[in-house]
């Protein structure tokens, strides 16, 4: 049984009629075979606020699914105050290391703990003692605890989809305790990397007394009042050959070599992001305009196309950062824009699959800048759509697919624009065969760890009796410091 958020559906309605469509991405795709004609069952809300309308649709999408989908019925108000105010005005900022922007309101705290415990009443009226129940993301950090009230017989597992802060910043959250205890109620916690689990494990010894935990690798246990707890990571990942394969296809192939042709004689830039402060778009803007001003050989070579997906915009501060990013890509084409070359193609809508499949196909270098990511799945989905293996990656040293990916990519910190502006130069100036190299590693390294293998690890971490069986999963990626770099310190020739 899966909980998360949101069902993976889509709803949609045309005047004062409802249609929903199936969810895509790769919790959908990783989820839905493990669940599909067992008996499985997916427990989120619909996205609406009437779901007794839905009753219907929800049977029908059930059946399309091979699994049942069942809905948590939220009003407005709850929504307001749990999902836009919670998960997102304290947690999301917080947790991406960014607490200036928390609104630490208590109403959204306890509408938290409210919706978390509806959640909990669901799962219980819907679940039985021998299924598992797997909880997915930071809004429901609590639903183990209300379960646990209600029923002591369930076994649960929880993976956070985003980072865990390191202590000085846990420590600011008003209810910080609170949610230690609540997440030490599951059986098994997951977490992105093995510095978001080292994160979580110091805030436990530090704020919980009587905690002790033991083991190494991959998953390790805390003891609390003779209860173990498993705690991993889990490197979350993407369907690697079903991105490969879509993107060889005639349709893919053909839109590539349409925007390639609008694009000729350069080398495309591409970034790929929801419209977020934490995905360092700004910034980006910012070392784009740096690269071109410092390296005078790049201007009419290079075009960046920044693919900026609709978020929030009804929220007052993401109005804010859109009419940022448009001034500053405004500056840079009134400024640098010459004769058939305009640098930067700014596209501020939602991409068709196989448009974006062919933008990953048509471009030379991706920039995947985050200022903090729990994983970056653009990075990936690049690699696996880089099907000529002659494109560059330039990676944030602050997205969790850093661990996973450094030693191929171009590691930048998203803050130093000039870093990032040299990684540009570089990438443009790479060999194809060193190009060929790193790529054919990268690609590698993420079909060899795809979301299937993802799913079978994490089960495997939570029903396992053998907890020291794991193999590694990966290193802690630890960035170079700026003494690395004056000393000469080269990356490590990539592993074969």
């Amino acid at each position: 049984m899966a909980v998360s958020n949101r069902l993976p559906i889509i709803l949609k309605r045309k005047k004062d009629k409802w249609s929903i469509e199936p969810g895509s991405g790769g919790l959908v795709t990783a989820l839905a075979p493990v669940l599909k004609n067992r008996g499985g069952l997916w427990i989120g809300w619909s996205g609406g606020t009437n779901d007794a309308d839905l009753a219907g649709l929800m049977d029908l999408a059930s059946r399309h699914a091979g699994y049942s989908l069942f809905p948590v019925p939220l009003t407005r108000e709850e929504v307001q105050d749990y999902y836009y105010g919670f998960a997102n005005e304290i947690i999301w900022p917080l947790f991406h290391d960014l607490q200036t922007r928390c609104n630490f309101i208590p109403g959204y705290w306890y509408q938290y703990l409210k919706i978390n415990q509806r959640f909990a009443e669901v799962t219980a009226m819907r679940s039985r003692e021998t299924d598992y129940i797997w909880v997915h993301d930071y809004h429901l950090m609590h639903l183990a605890h209300f379960l646990k009230e209600i029923d002591e017989h369930r076994q649960m597992g929880f993976f956070l989809h985003i980072p865990f802060p390191p202590l000085d910043i846990f420590m600011k959250l008003p209810w910080r305790t609170q949610i230690l205890k609540a997440l030490l109620k599951y059986d098994l916690v997951g977490f992105q990397t093995l510095r978001d689990r080292r994160h979580f494990l110091q805030c436990v010894q530090n704020l919980i007394e009587g905690v002790k935990v033991r083991g190494r690798g991959p998953v390790t246990t805390a003891n609390l009042g003779g209860r173990e707890i498993r705690v991993g990571a889990f490197p979350i990942s993407i369907d690697f050959n079903a991105f490969a394969r879509n993107a060889a296809s005639d349709e893919v192939s053909d839109t590539a070599w349409y925007l390639h042709e609008a694009l000729p004689d350069r080398q495309v830039i591409l970034g790929v992001d929801r419209l977020d402060y934490t995905k360092g778009i700004p910034e980006r803007l910012q070392a784009f305009k740096s690269a071109l001003e410092r390296f005078p050989e790049l201007r009419g070579k290079i075009t960046l196309v920044q693919v900026v997906v609709p978020s929030r915009e009804r929220v007052e501060e993401y109005q804010m950062l859109k009419s940022e990013i448009e001034r500053l890509v405004g500056e840079i084409n009134g400024r640098f824009t010459s004769s058939g070359w305009v640098p930067i193609h700014y596209l501020y809508r939602s991409l068709s699959p196989y448009e974006l499949l062919a933008y990953y196909r048509l471009a030379e270098i991706a920039l995947v800048t985050p200022l903090k990511d729990g994983m970056n799945l653009v990075a990936k989905e690049y690699c696996a759509c880089n099907l000529e293996e002659n494109g560059v990656l330039i990676l944030s040293e602050f997205a969790g697919a850093a661990a996973q990916l450094h030693r191929w990519a171009i590691m930048v910190n998203p803050y130093d624009i000039e870093g990032v502006s040299n990684a540009i130069h570089r990438a443009f100036h790479m060999n194809p065969g060193e190009r060929k190299a790193k790529m054919r590693r990268l690609r590698r390294a993420i079909k060899r760890r795809d979301i299937f293998w993802w799913v079978n690890t994490f089960l495997k971490a939570a029903l396992s009796r053998d907890l020291y069986s794991f193999p590694p999963i990966m290193e802690d990626y630890i960035p170079r410091t700026p003494l690395d770099v004056e000393s000469g310190e080269r990356d490590q020739p990539p592993e074969s």
